[in-house]
C-alpha cells in the first residue's frame, strides 16, 4: 500500500497517544481506591501500576482487542477502499486521546471504552455509512456498559458485607482480620493466576492444560495467603491509634491485603484497556501491510509493549486529579472498603477479559465504590460528586463521536 510506513508511524504516534490518555485517566481510577484509603502513596501507586498494568498489557492484552477491532465496523461496505479504515482508525485514536486529555485536566472519571467506541463509530456511520456500523455488536457493548457497574456494585456490596459480618461487627475484629484475611489474600491470587493462565500465557507460548492452571493457580494462592499471614502477624497493635480509632489496627491487617487487591486491579484493568489503544492500530498495520481489509490480525508484541508504557507514562504525568475523583471524592475508603471495590471491580473486569467483552473499567470501580458506599448507607455516598460522573459520562461517546468525524475528514485531505 502506498505510504504504508507513514501509516504505521502515524498509527504508533496516535496509540501511544491514546495509551497516555488511558493511563491519565483509566489508571488513575484503577489505583484511586489505593491512595484515597492511604494504603499506597502517590509514588507507590504510580510504581505498582507500571509493574502489573505493564505485565497485564503485554501478557493478557490480547482477548478484547478483537472486539473493539472487528466488531464494530462491517469491513466489507469498505473492501475496496480499504484506506477509509485507516483514515477513520488513526481518526478514532487521535480523537478518543484528545477527550481523554480533556477529561483528565478536568479530573473526570470518563470511559475509555465510550470515547474510542463513540470515535469509531462516528467514523463508520459519516465516513463509511449509517449501514458499515454493527448496531448489535455496538448494542452489546452498551449493554456490558450497564451492566458493569451493576454487577461490580452487587459484587462489592457483597464482600464488604462479608468484612462487616466476619470481622468488624464482631467482639475481637482484630483476631478475626488475622483470621479472615488470608483467606480472602486467597481468592485474590488465585483469581488472578486463573485469568493469566488462562488468557494471557499464550502470547507468550505456554500452553497449560485445564487441571494444571487450577492447580498452579491454587498453589500460587496458597503461597500468597501465606506470605500475607506472616506479614500480618508481624503488625503490632497500637493502642493510642485504636483509642482514637476502633478499627486502626484492623485496618493495616486489611492494607496489606489492599496492595495485592491494588496489583490484581492494575494487571486486569492492563489486560482488558490496552485493547483501546492497540486495537485499531493493529487494524491499521494490518491494512497498510496487505492492502486488503482482513477480518483477524495478529496483534504485534511491540504493539502490546507501546500500549503498556503508554498507560504508565499517562499515569505517572496526568493521574493525580483523577485520582482524587474517585479515591476521595464518591465516600470515604478506608483499606477494608477499598479492598472491597477493588477485588469486585477486578472480578468483573477479569471476567469480561476472559469472555471479550470491553466493559469500562471506570463504570465497573465507579460502580464498586458505590456498592461499598451503600454498604454503609446512602447518606455515606456525595451523590452531587457522582452526578457530575455521571453527566461526564453521558457527554464522553459523542465527544469521541464528533472529534473523530472532525479528525477524518482533516486525515482525509492531508493524505488522500
Amino acid at each position: 500500500m502506498e505510504y504504508m510506513t507513514l501509516y504505521i508511524a502515524l498509527a504508533a504516534i496516535f496509540g501511544l497517544f491514546m495509551a497516555w490518555g488511558i493511563g491519565a485517566n483509566d489508571v488513575a481510577n484503577a489505583m484511586a481506591t489505593s491512595v484515597g484509603s492511604r494504603v499506597l502513596s502517590l509514588k507507590q501507586a504510580i510504581l505498582v501500576a507500571a509493574i502489573f498494568e505493564f505485565a497485564g498489557a503485554v501478557l493478557a492484552g490480547g482477548e478484547v482487542t478483537s472486539t473493539i477491532r472487528n466488531g464494530i465496523v462491517d469491513a466489507s461496505a469498505i473492501s475496496d477502499r480499504p484506506e477509509l479504515l485507516v483514515y477513520g482508525m488513526l481518526a478514532a485514536l487521535l480523537a478518543a486521546g484528545t477527550w481523554l486529555l480533556i477529561a483528565s485536566r478536568k479530573g473526570w472519571p470518563v470511559s475509555t471504552t465510550h470515547s474510542i467506541v463513540g470515535a469509531i463509530v462516528g467514523f463508520a456511520a459519516v465516513g463509511i455509512s449509517i449501514e458499515a456500523v454493527k448496531w448489535a455488536s455496538v448494542g452489546t457493548i452498551v449493554t456490558s456498559w450497564i451492566i458493569s457497574p451493576v454487577v461490580a456494585g452487587t459484587i462489592a456490596f457483597l464482600l464488604f458485607t462479608t468484612v462487616q459480618k466476619l470481622v468488624l461487627e464482631r467482639r475481637d475484629p482484630l483476631s478475626q482480620a488475622r483470621r479472615w484475611v488470608p483467606v480472602y489474600m486467597f481468592f485474590a491470587g488465585f483469581l488472578i493466576t486463573l485469568v493469566t493462565l488462562f488468557k494471557g500465557l499464550k502470547h507468550v507460548g505456554v500452553s497449560l492444560s485445564e487441571e494444571q492452571s487450577y492447580l498452579l493457580a491454587t498453589i500460587i494462592g496458597l503461597v500468597i495467603a501465606i506470605i500475607g499471614k506472616i506479614f500480618i502477624s508481624r503488625i503490632k497493635v497500637d493502642p493510642e491509634a485504636d483509642r482514637a480509632f476502633h478499627f486502626a489496627t484492623v485496618e493495616k491487617v486489611f492494607g496489606v491485603l489492599m496492595v495485592l487487591t491494588a496489583c490484581t486491579m492494575a494487571f486486569a484493568h492492563g489486560s482488558n484497556d490496552v485493547a483501546n489503544a492497540v486495537g485499531p492500530v493493529a487494524a491499521v498495520i494490518s491494512v497498510a501491510s496487505s492492502g486488503e481489509i482482513s477480518q483477524q490480525a495478529p496483534i504485534s508484541f511491540w504493539v502490546l509493549l507501546l500500549g503498556g508504557i503508554g498507560i504508565v507514562v499517562g499515569l505517572a504525568t496526568f493521574g493525580k486529579e483523577v485520582m482524587k475523583t474517585v479515591g476521595e471524592g464518591i465516600t470515604h475508603l478506608t483499606p477494608s472498603r477499598g479492598f472491597a471495590a477493588e477485588l469486585a471491580a477486578a472480578t468483573t473486569i477479569v471476567v469480561a477479559s476472559g469472555t471479550g467483552l470491553p466493559v469500562s473499567t471506570t463504570h465497573t470501580l465507579v460502580g464498586a465504590v458505590l456498592g461499598v458506599g451503600i454498604a454503609r448507607g446512602i447518606a455515606a455516598i456525595n451523590l452531587a460528586v457522582v452526578r457530575d460522573i455521571f453527566m461526564s459520562w453521558i457527554i464522553t461517546v459523542p465527544a469521541g463521536a464528533v472529534l473523530a468525524i472532525i479528525f477524518f475528514f482533516i486525515l482525509r485531505v492531508i493524505l488522500g
